[in-house]
């Protein structure tokens, strides 16, 4: 299953002092999407204001004819903003010395209409004449009121933030009449009305999260007719065609299945069309293909016995709904509709009496059936309830239909493109049913009515989703663009006043009304089939969504409501870097849009729209300079950016096709591309003196079975490649050959040219090796089977680049990992697995992260989960047993409410920082030390020195710590080792040349060459080449003797390994820190 988002909303130009430059298909928006400052004022910044206006009556009163022109007429929103800002306000507007302020109105319950045209960024008027005002006093000059002047200047002395230009936008924003003077309760009324704006705005751009898509294990043979909840029960009710009904407990866990029979024999011939629940009278009805509707009572014990039927109806019913007054229950409405085009409907007066007369003989069986006949209705026999009819689809099939009673009115639904959709009511006094229609274009499968937006949805067969309003026939209000197959299936998410929509092409949208457009696409793993039964309910209550296809039924389930938190993204961040050169956090989202942050303080600088268009960026990586960013999209591109928003490349990963970009790699003379391919896809360097840059063949062909995730590159010439499989391949980067495959499990021999050709695919598009060589299969069959789950999965490699002896002491020097949570440590050297750890157990596939020292190393799962190990002696030596223990974890929290999908540790001005970005729209940031969570984009801006610090250490350690750093700069080596390595490291500060005269060469990890300090006579000339007079001569040093000298060189630093001597010194030290301890403590005593 696939996610996939709209366009961005905010396309157009940003406010700033440079209209945005479009270059390269993106758009630079500097200084962009910053909140205004009723937006960031916080409860400390509010009471802080009222204090203000407090002391201002002392100071000065208001002058004669200031009067407040706020209209006692002015509509109330009907909810409360939920923010603890609006709170405070009523609390404080309660203490307020204004008695008779529009804020007290706001403690009682909201008896207005909705919020329409006021307040409109400082722009709208409220009218004042001929209309009284709400805030009169008995002394005017006792009110609290500010001029311009007074409000911009004692706001930015009592605040402390915020420049005089932006409290003077506020103050006409608030001063809507013009009057020149503001009140505290005209300030706190404006605030109030921009919360529940506020809060309105961003309730309908939502994007719900959701947990994986779920069939569940049905019982059905044939076709699932309907899927409803009963809430009385708390339970869901399933029923396909052959009549057999599914009893589902809240926790959708199938408690039972019943066959339902409308005769004492089973059904054989006969079809279910439609199922509905009368919940006020615990009933369901049933309809089937013999012209039936069947009445079941949900009461009874064991089976559903039915009690009534209603037969002689002139067409099947195909289509059925019930309504019921929640005020009234014994007023209720089944409506339904047949093959011939007619629309019935039954009122029923006392349903909780009865629903139809029953005859005298049926009074001594209460449990017998009573059948009914639809002329007995017509005749109106039945006192308790009476018939609504209309013909005016005129034989075609009515698909839907349904009663509302905000409109009055039984709507209906065929797929003609004449009388398309129906809405028919009766007048009172009127027994004929008056009627409109309206005409849509190859017609409709669905409908569904808002009644807050007062809008009807349709899915149309021709592609659109269109909205109406019901009282205007001529057109629709809306269209929704975006499916590719007809569309059978439309709800509206009330609550978010969002709408969703379901295709023939097996794909879901939801969409966003007020702007109409759609902000979240899923494309749900339905088998490959043309013709098709298809079921939409979604229960909004518990956040569940059922679709069945044909017999299967799918579950889509959201996620828990995340709390309210800043965003920094309008959709799903994938990937964060950061620039070391410019100081700042480089991410990008599923829009296509990638900002850009500073890390001192979290604001947003600049932003780029539409990079890839409406593609999906989904990986980015930067130059060794840092000066170009690349990002890789689902479009099957990689574009080369620089800083300014000038796209420099595109390079044609995919030929023309989208393709999933997992990873991508810059290296000095090539650019590396990975992802869901079993091939490298390589692009050289040299060939950049054009725009478009197509791909070049990497020399060392197909090696892995499966497909390519993630890469890694270590100095001068290593790289590592892995897949989904769990196989990790070993690479000569200049001669582009491969001479290894790790995997947890198992080892195979490298693939001949002749074994690289293209193997079969099977489950689900994984590929699998054929004809195992004998000393494979030796090793099992089912080492060698592809992990079609993906359990072992390599997502992330990282080299451990610091630790430089790796080659002659052993120990890890790569670190791995994906599925089912493990990190596992390498030595390449050996080609041996040292560890592995279950870093998240039962999170599925995670992601790491490491910093440049080999320190720490940071996890993220896919529930939001960060936690930090310390690695620093992890692994360090070779052993013959694998290792699994875990590192020492040190900090473990969860900064994020969905799956983390990027991680980046930096260490700007010294401090080490984690930054991850997720799903959930944020990018945070925190140390190792248990700092808090910052969220890039939240209202106040940070200090990093102010809230982030590194750990208090002991002074003594520190000092230890510092000596043994430059004992390992200046490694103790023999003569010969001393030659060799200087040999070696002569070639570090050159890249690793592409010389085909040494291809065949087998070359070594080279070393840094450590620093030599220059002699004292070299650094000081005059010190002692210049004649000095013969007093200081008695000052030069003595010469050491010749027992001291011969001792320093069998000093025992020769003799052991440097590991066993550190533990002794620390050893050493602790125990002279304790003895002091103790001293201390018996001279106190």
């Amino acid at each position: 299953m696939s996610y996939q988002n709209a366009p961005d909303l905010n396309t157009g130009p940003q406010p700033g002092p440079k209209s945005p430059r479009r270059t390269g298909g993106a758009t630079t928006d500097q200084d962009c999407c910053l909140p205004l400052l009723e937006h960031q004022l916080g409860v400390g910044d509010f009471l802080k204001i009222q204090s203000a206006f407090e002391q201002q009556v002392l100071i000065n009163v208001c002058p004669v004819g200031a009067e407040n022109h706020l209209d006692s007429d002015l509509p109330s929103p009907k909810g409360m903003p939920t923010s603890e800002l609006a709170v405070t306000l009523l609390k404080t507007a309660q203490c307020s010395e204004e008695k008779n302020s529009v804020v007290g109105a706001y403690c009682s319950p909201w008896g207005g209409g909705p919020l329409e045209g006021f307040l409109e960024e400082g722009t709208s008027k409220l009218p004042s004449e001929g209309k009284a005002s709400l805030w009169q006093p008995s002394d005017p000059c006792q009110a609290i009121c500010m001029s311009r002047e007074e409000f911009m200047q004692r706001m930015t002395e009592t605040v402390g933030w915020g420049t005089k230009q932006e409290y003077g936008e506020l103050f006409d924003k608030v001063d809507v009449a013009q009057d020149g003077f503001i009140n505290w309760d005209k300030l706190t009324t404006f605030m109030l009305f921009a919360l529940y704006e506020k809060d309105e705005r961003a309730k309908a751009t939502v994007v719900p999260a959701w947990k994986d898509f779920e069939f569940l294990p049905v019982k059905h043979k044939d076709t699932i007719q309907k899927v409803i909840f009963l809430k009385s029960s708390s339970r869901y009710l399933t029923i396909s065609k052959e009549g057999l009904l599914g009893v589902w407990g809240e926790n959708l866990k199938l408690q039972e299945t019943l066959p339902i029979t409308s005769d004492a024999t089973k059904l054989k011939h006969l079809w279910v069309t439609s199922l509905v629940s009368l919940e006020n009278v615990n009933k369901i009805a049933v309809a089937f293909t013999s012209k039936e509707i069947c009445f079941y009572d949900l009461l009874s014990k064991g089976e559903f016995p039915c009690q009534y039927k209603l037969q002689g109806l002139k067409g099947t019913p195909i289509c059925m709904e019930y309504w019921y007054d929640p005020l009234d229950a014994n007023k209720s409405v089944l409506s339904f509709g047949d093959i011939t085009g007619k629309v019935q409907a039954i009122a029923f007066t006392t349903a909780l009496i009865s629903l139809f007369e029953r005859p005298a003989s049926a009074h001594e069986d209460e449990e017998a059936m009573v059948t009914l006949s639809w002329e007995e209705l017509l005749s109106g026999y039945h006192k308790c309830c009476y018939t609504l009819q209309h013909n005016l689809h005129h034989g075609d099939w009515v698909r839907q239909v349904t009663y509302n009673a905000s409109l009055d009115a039984i709507i209906s639904s065929t797929t003609s493109n004449t009388n398309t959709m129906v809405l028919a009511w009766r007048e009172k006094s009127k027994k004929h049913l008056k009627m409109t229609s309206f005409n849509v274009a190859e017609g409709i499968h669905a409908f569904d009515y808002h009644s807050q937006l007062n809008l009807i949805a349709t899915a149309g067969i021709n592609k659109k989703v269109c909205l109406w309003n019901p009282y205007v026939v001529s057109k629709p209000v809306g269209v929704l663009w975006g499916h590719s197959a007809s569309v059978i299936a439309v709800q509206f998410f009330a609550s978010r006043k969002q709408l969703f929509s379901f295709s023939k092409d097996k794909v879901l949208r939801l969409w966003d009304i007020q702007h109409q457009l759609s902000i979240q696409r899923i494309a749900c793993p339905f088998p490959k089939s043309q013709d098709f039964r298809c079921v939409f309910h979604f229960d909004e209550a518990h956040g569940r969504l059922f679709i069945s296809f044909n017999n299967q039924l799918a579950l889509l389930a959201m996620k828990s409501e995340a709390r309210r938190r800043a965003k920094s993204h309008k959709k799903a961040v994938t990937c964060v870097l950061y620039n070391s050169v410019l100081k700042q956090v480089v991410s990008s989202d599923v829009g296509s849009t990638v900002s850009f942050w500073m890390i001192d303080t979290g604001q947003k600088i600049k932003q780029f729209t539409g990079c890839h268009g409406n593609a999906e960026i989904s990986t980015m990586a930067l130059d060794a300079n840092e000066t170009r960013l690349l990002t890789g999209s689902t479009d099957g591109t990689v574009k080369v950016w620089d800083f300014s928003g000038y796209c420099h490349h595109t390079l044609n990963v995919g030929q023309e096709g989208a393709v999933e970009i997992s990873q991508i790699l810059v290296l000095q003379k090539t650019i590396l591309v990975m992802g869901w391919e079993r091939a490298i896809t390589v692009f050289r360097l040299q060939n950049f003196n054009q725009f478009f840059i197509q791909p070049e063949k990497w020399k060392g062909e197909i090696q892995h079975r499966d497909d390519i995730l993630c890469a890694a590159f270590l100095p001068p010439q290593t790289l590592v490649t892995g897949s989904y499989d769990g196989e990790i391949v070993l690479w000569n980067n200049s001669t582009e050959n491969a001479h290894c495959v790790l995997h947890p499990h198992y080892q195979r021999r490298l693939k001949s040219k002749s074994d690289t050709e293209p193997h079969k695919l099977f489950s689900a598009g994984r590929s699998r090796s054929t004809c195992p060589s004998p000393d494979q299969a030796a090793l099992g069959a089912h080492s060698f089977e592809t992990d079609t789950k993906g359990n072992n999965a390599v997502v992330r490699l990282c080299f451990l680049e610091a630790r430089t002896n790796t080659s002659e002491t052993g120990g890890a020097n790569l670190v791995s990992c994906g599925g089912s949570g493990y990190v596992r440590f390498w030595d390449t050297f050996k080609k041996q697995l040292l560890a592995e750890f279950l870093a998240h157990g039962g999170a599925g596939s995670i992601i790491m992260s490491i910093d440049k020292s080999n320190q720490y190393l940071a996890t993220g799962d896919l529930d939001g989960q960060l936690k930090i190990w310390n690695i620093e002696d992890y692994c360090l030596n070779s052993s013959k047993s694998k290792i699994t223990q875990a590192p020492t974890l040190i900090r473990s929290l969860q900064p994020h409410e969905d799956q983390i999908s990027s991680l980046e540790m930096c260490k700007p001005g010294g401090r080490l920082l984690i930054i991850s970005c997720s799903a959930d729209c944020s990018i945070c940031m925190t140390d190792v030390c248990g700092a808090s969570v910052w969220i890039f984009g939240q209202a106040k801006h940070w200090q990093t020195e102010n809230h982030i610090s590194l750990p208090k250490r002991d002074a003594n350690l520190m000092k230890s710590e510092i000596q043994e750093e430059s004992i390992r700069d200046i490694p103790l080596l023999s003569k010969e080792e001393s030659s060799l390595d200087l040999r070696e490291r002569s070639l570090l500060d050159k890249e690793n040349k592409d010389d085909t005269t040494y291809k065949s060469l087998s070359i070594r990890d080279l070393k840094e060459l450590p620093e030599v300090k220059k002699p004292a006579f070299l650094l000081d000339l005059e010190k002692y080449f210049r004649g000095k007079p013969e007093e200081e001569c008695s000052q030069i040093p003595e010469l050491s003797s010749l027992s001291e000298t011969l001792k320093a060189v069998f000093d025992e630093k020769n003799l052991f390994p440097k590991e066993i001597l550190d533990r002794e010194r620390r050893a050493k030290q602790l125990c002279q820190e304790t003895s002091s301890e103790v001293k201390i403590k018996r001279n106190k005593k």
